[in-house]
């Protein structure tokens, strides 16, 4: 075997093995796990979304039973519009003011929704209409859904500050991808974000 076919094979053994070392030093984490903390707000943001396209409806039903409401039906119509209304930086998971802002909103519009169907309560024929049924069984099931898009997010994002946080992915981030920064994670609590359970 000549000279050069062996340095030939002794140079991709020796790229296969730095290779393989990188690969098992964790040296992907870090866009691996971005990528997963992306797509698990991705997920909380369409959760939220479907939550507010429920409220117009409910709202509406509502008015038609339970029109002398109209303090609560303008403050869940406020609180729904401010939450959409608001510019979600592509940053937001790393722009704690927008984050908390968004966080906000959505809390607001919560207890706004909880009020709402505290309402129901003092109408008989408004907890009975079929509609109202259906859309109070989606809310139930959308706020189910945030719940665990939340968690979803709230462990994807422990994940990756951790292996941002600790060595040796501290050291990776810090040579190969300089412009990773910690991610944002929800601080109202779930139970503060879900809409109180009515029971008829």
């Amino acid at each position: 075997m000549s000279h050069s076919v062996i340095r030939g094979f002794s140079r991709a053994g020796a790229m296969f093995l730095v290779v393989l070392g990188l690969a098992s030093c964790g040296i992907n984490d870090v866009p691996k796990q971005d990528e997963a903390v992306k797509a698990a707000w991705s997920e909380v943001e369409n959760q939220y979304q479907r939550r507010s396209d429920l409220i117009p409806n409910l709202v509406e039903t509502v008015r038609g039973y339970a029109h002398q409401e109209q303090s609560v039906l303008t403050a869940v119509t406020e609180a729904r519009a401010k939450a959409t209304q608001m510019t979600i930086p592509a940053d937001i998971t790393s722009n704690p003011q927008a984050f908390r802002q968004f966080e906000q909103n959505q809390a607001q519009l919560g207890g706004a929704l909880g009020r709402l169907l505290a309402v129901s309560e003092r109408y008989p024929d408004l907890k009975s209409n079929e509609n109202f049924l259906a859309l109070q069984s989606q809310l139930e099931g959308t706020e189910n859904r945030i719940a665990v898009a939340r968690r979803d997010y709230i462990d994807a994002v422990q994940q990756y500050n951790t292996t941002l946080r600790t060595i040796p992915g501290r050291w990776i981030a810090g040579i190969f991808y300089p412009d990773a920064k910690v991610k944002e994670n929800f601080t109202i609590s779930e139970q503060a974000q879900q809409t109180p359970q009515v029971k008829f």
